[in-house]
């Protein structure tokens, strides 16, 4: 079993990030049942349709480094993952282009993203309109059998079943000769976080808690987040409200029980609810806080030491995606 998943390195990672991606892969390769061979690739390609100066190289290489810097301070661990920088593998452009000749052009003006964008008034560039080919590269040259994917991207990987499907069938002989098919593996319990607009928790939407903020912005903006206007002698619902929903995700069973008790009785104030909410965060997250200071701190004095990583992960990736490259040219007689 082979597993792909990937962030883009654009703004700050967030919690939602955290618990749909980083932990996941983190509990994959601890436990190993799930996942045999796990690829985390961050995506500075991707990257650039959402920048607001996608020329400005000094914001990318940044939030390149922060995010490798935020998945190693989770405690991913390079020897039993191979997370690599998306620009660091070439032949993924490549195949890229060769996916685009053989991609329907129909399939592309029906991609979801490209039409919230139309439809929110942003002028698209053409790397936003052939995204799905880009990231079907990203997926079939991992030979990747599950893709976690957030609700949302569940058409792009429909597209990316298509592409390799239309490969196979017009360039190969054997079924899966060249790519597999891959399969969409979402987390239920974490198809959204509602919050303060009530949307799914987004760098885009401008309402998500980031991952490594100080104690005071995280505290700030968890006393920032929305609640209905019930009044503190009021019995509140517990599953209708966006702090529990968080709650859940940081306490164990018996706090998440007390915490319910609390809103079903009278006099519990929101006010409480998020105090306790904070205080369970900074508990749960304060080793990944710390980690990540000491990293940060051991790139001041060697910046070396990521650029070495970086070379060991492309090595490995580039190792699995040559081979699949390879195929693809021959099937398609380009060399």
């Amino acid at each position: 079993m082979r597993t792909l998943t990937w962030i883009q390195a654009s703004w700050k990672l967030h919690i939602w990030n955290y618990f749909w991606a980083m932990k996941q892969m983190v509990d994959a390769q601890n436990s190993k049942k799930d996942w045999d061979e796990i690829f985390m690739m961050i995506a500075d390609l991707h990257s650039l349709t959402s920048l607001n100066k996608p020329w400005d190289a000094k914001i990318l290489r940044e939030n390149v480094k922060n995010t490798i810097l935020d998945y190693l301070a989770v405690w991913l661990d390079p020897e039993k993952v191979i997370l690599y920088v998306q620009s660091d593998i070439p032949e993924v452009t490549e195949l890229y282009w060769y996916l685009s000749s053989i991609t329907w052009i129909w399939m592309l003006w029906q991609a979801h993203s490209y039409k919230d964008k139309i439809a929110n008034w942003v002028s698209p560039n053409h790397a936003l309109f052939s995204y799905p080919v880009l990231m079907a590269a990203d997926i079939l040259i991992v030979k990747a059998d599950k893709v976690p994917v957030w609700k949302d991207q569940i058409q792009h990987l429909e597209i990316t079943r298509d592409i390799a499907k239309k490969f196979n069938y017009t360039f190969c002989e054997e079924w899966n000769e060249v790519f597999t098919i891959p399969e969409a593996k979402i987390q239920e319990e974490l198809k959204t976080i509602p919050w303060l607009d009530w949307q799914k928790m987004s760098k885009s939407y401008w309402n998500t808690i980031p991952l490594f903020w100080t104690e005071n912005e995280i505290k700030k903006k968890i006393m920032s987040i929305s609640t209905d206007s019930k009044t503190v002698e009021e019995p509140k619902n517990p599953d209708k409200c966006n702090i529990f929903a968080l709650y859940k995700l940081v306490s164990n069973e018996e706090e998440i029980e007390k915490m319910r008790q609390n809103y079903l009785k009278w006099n519990y104030w929101y006010w409480d609810a998020k105090k306790a909410l904070f205080e369970n965060m900074k508990k749960y997250f304060w080793p990944m806080w710390k980690k990540r200071e000491e990293l940060e701190e051991k790139y001041k004095k060697d910046k070396n030491f990521l650029a070495e990583i970086r070379e060991i992960w492309a090595k490995k990736m580039k190792w699995n995606a040559m081979k699949v490259l390879e195929k693809a040219r021959r099937r398609i007689w380009i060399k």
